[in-house]
């Protein structure tokens, strides 16, 4: 039986379609990155195995964590996360490929249950829920984020390869073969004017607070006197400021809840008492 040319011509055309879908397919599955190949904001350069492990213990990283990488590429760092510490784990990646190689990899070394990758833009990306964020961006790209950064939760840690984010300082550095690694760890809001109460004082003290990300300047006022502030700075929800009163220097130490405070303070010879302060 002939069929009819154009019937022929359909044929051919949707053989030639099926082809090259399959040929596509097999090309993704075979897709393997270049070192210095273009992206959306910056070029890939993979982060060495061993400063990957280093900057997620810098984190103090757990199984109860949960891990988003930032400009995720080939899904080293979040499959990391989830394969040696047992953590949740999302990168946030804009190139597919690199989506569908990160999750093949994911599959294949066993932790598919535990991390994904997606395409999105990092700018565009809610990862709010994270309690550690990596990322290997360029500088400006890091100081387009610090705002987003500071608004997350206090206590999340942060942790860059290489670059820094000026004049936020880092609370943690640590290099590798000449590469860097910074961390940070997401600082309480706490600058302004709060209501200070040493236990069994009988005294409400003022408690002015300056904010500089992690470091604080400020007096502790107790009428006519005002007491500058040494060694004041915030580790993500924890505080600690010290005020020297006649001879006697007390050590202040507690936890930020919102627009309370508590701890404990410490001076020589003197056991330890409870201190308790309200925003203003």
């Amino acid at each position: 039986m002939r069929l009819p040319k154009q019937v022929l011509v359909w044929g051919f055309a949707l053989a030639l379609v099926a082809g090259c879908a399959s040929a596509q397919k097999q090309g993704d599955e075979r897709y393997s990155p270049t070192v210095g190949q273009a992206g959306k904001d910056v070029i890939w350069v993979p982060t060495p195995p061993e400063l990957v492990e280093k900057m997620l213990r810098m984190a103090k990283i757990t199984p109860e964590d949960f891990v988003i990488d930032l400009g995720s590429g080939d899904g080293r760092i979040a499959i990391a996360a989830a394969k040696k510490f047992g953590a949740r784990a999302q990168g946030i990646e804009y190139n597919p490929d690199m989506v569908a190689l990160s999750n093949r990899e994911a599959k294949r070394q066993g932790v598919a249950d535990k991390v994904r990758f997606v395409k999105a833009d990092i700018f565009q990306s809610d990862f709010s829920q994270a309690s550690i964020i990596t990322m290997y961006l360029l500088p400006d790209l890091n100081l387009k984020l610090r705002p987003k950064i500071l608004d997350l939760k206090p206590g999340t840690r942060v942790v860059s390869h290489q670059f820094s984010m000026e004049e936020w300082q880092p609370d943690e550095t640590a290099e590798i073969d000449s590469r860097l690694a910074y961390l940070w760890i997401v600082p309480a809001r706490v600058g302004g004017t709060w209501s200070l109460r040493i236990e069994g004082s009988g005294q409400d003290r003022v408690l002015v607070l300056r904010q500089s990300f992690q470091l604080l300047t400020g007096q502790l006022k107790a009428g006519a006197a005002a007491l500058e502030l040494s060694d004041a700075r915030l580790r993500g929800d924890d505080i600690r400021f010290s005020v020297v009163e006649g001879s006697v220097r007390r050590d202040f130490s507690g936890r930020v809840r919102g627009t309370t405070m508590d701890g404990t303070v410490s001076a020589a010879g003197a056991p330890l008492t409870r201190w308790f302060a309200a925003r203003r």
